[in-house]
């Protein structure tokens, strides 16, 4: 006799829902400013009310969603002020993770960012927007990972999250054809052993794109 397969248990499902809407948020697959519904989470990955309120207020937490008083869900709709200040963190902390990967950048690291670098490129001849970001954190994660500071990566991927929707805008006003040009100069940083070269390059390509946001 073929018995049922068990129910997944309710923390299961609301850390999937948690990781699935955190993934779409962080890749810029939801508009800035989209208003959610528990409902509709719940639908869409066909789960109870209470994973889905758990995974919301996961995300809340971390500043993917905001969740008002009144229960209304959003995803962030950045001003120009905050767009500066999470711009101010990316300034501040990703030069410092770069610096401290730059001792652990042997060749098979460097090799795996120029292949994701062509990966890049790839969703800039597709205009995929989507994959464009995720391609690029990918970048930027796979380098920060050789620093060995993950409360200081656990910050930097808080203020991804944050700007994840917004940065679906700014890749429709960059209108690339090319990947970003930063990325060379971190690649060349990393190869020459340039500290101070690293930090320009990786300061430069995290801020460039955000003031292209500010109105």
């Amino acid at each position: 006799m073929i018995r049922p397969r068990p129910a997944p248990a309710p923390g299961a499902a609301h850390d999937r829902v948690f990781k699935a809407l955190r993934t779409q948020i962080l890749h810029g697959q939801i508009a800035p400013g989209t208003t959610l519904t528990l409902r509709g989470i719940a639908q869409d990955f066909d789960v109870s009310m209470t994973p889905a309120r758990e995974a919301v207020r996961r995300l809340a937490a971390e500043g993917a969603v905001i969740l008002s008083a009144t229960g209304r869900i959003s995803t962030p709709l950045l001003s120009n002020e905050r767009i500066e200040e999470l711009a101010t963190l990316r300034a501040l902390l990703e030069p410092e993770l770069a610096s401290r990967a730059l001792p652990r950048a042997h060749f098979a690291l460097i090799d795996r960012l120029e292949a994701i670098n062509q990966g890049v490129s790839q969703m800039v001849v597709r205009q995929d927007a989507s994959g464009y970001i995720r391609m690029n954190l990918e970048f930027h994660r796979t380098l920060y990972l050789r620093a060995q500071a993950p409360a200081i990566l656990a910050l930097t991927e808080t203020v991804w999250l944050q700007l994840g929707p917004t940065m679906r805008a700014l890749y429709g006003r960059l209108n690339r054809t090319d990947p970003p040009v930063h990325h060379r100069l971190i690649l060349a940083a990393l190869k020459a052993g340039d500290e101070p070269g690293l930090r320009l390059a990786v300061r430069g390509d995290v801020t460039k794109g955000l003031r292209l946001l500010k109105a």
